[in-house]
């Protein structure tokens, strides 16, 4: 008993020697770069919270000390110093650079091949991470003071009597350093997904 098989002939590309091509989704390069955009808008949104918090901290930074009478009172604020000025200025500035600067992070998640809105990210945020640091520099050294004066130049510490005034001034000096290397890490993102492969 034997049994026929026929096989129908075929026309097709297949038969031919030639298959057809399967669309692959451009999950390679594309992919990649979505996710450090996507990373990219989680991390400004910890930078607009980190260099606010150091704004308002630094900015509501004021103890007075009670003493005899209420006419005669020691008190110490952030406007006392012109450099912790320069801190809640500088630190609200790139606040407000951060939170416009959304909007073109987000324009990276939905064209993630796009490179101006990455190059013009890149030089804002060098020009951010530049005001931030001289901010937090110029307020580290204040506070250095703070707590442990400058016996050569005769300056006192004043954080024994100010203890509340100088936790708030170190509070907000750390903050404005975590804003600076999540500014850093946002250049180094930008960097990433301009490089081409």
């Amino acid at each position: 008993m034997s049994t026929r098989v026929e096989i129908p002939a075929d026309t097709s590309a297949a038969a031919k020697g030639t298959a057809p091509l399967i669309a692959v989704s451009g999950h390679g390069k594309g992919g990649y770069k979505r996710g450090l955009a996507i990373f990219d808008v989680v991390l400004r949104l910890g930078a607009v919270a980190a260099t606010l918090a150091a704004a308002a901290i630094m900015g509501t930074s004021d103890q007075t000390l009670p003493f005899f009478t209420q006419f005669f009172q020691f008190e110490a604020s952030y406007d006392d110093l012109p450099t912790f000025q320069f801190f809640v200025i500088a630190m609200a500035i790139v606040s407000g650079y951060l939170v416009l600067s959304l909007p073109f992070s987000i324009v990276a998640i939905i064209r993630p091949r796009a490179a101006a809105p990455r190059l013009l990210l890149i030089i804002l945020d060098t020009v951010a991470l530049t005001l931030n640091m001289a901010a937090a520099g110029a307020a580290t050294a204040i506070v250095y003071l703070a707590h442990n004066g400058n016996s050569g130049a005769n300056w006192l510490a004043i954080c024994n009597q100010f203890g509340d005034f100088c936790q708030k001034s170190s509070g907000a000096v750390v903050a404005s350093f975590i804003a600076a290397v999540v500014l850093l890490v946002l250049i180094v993102i930008s960097a990433l997904a301009l490089r081409k492969h």
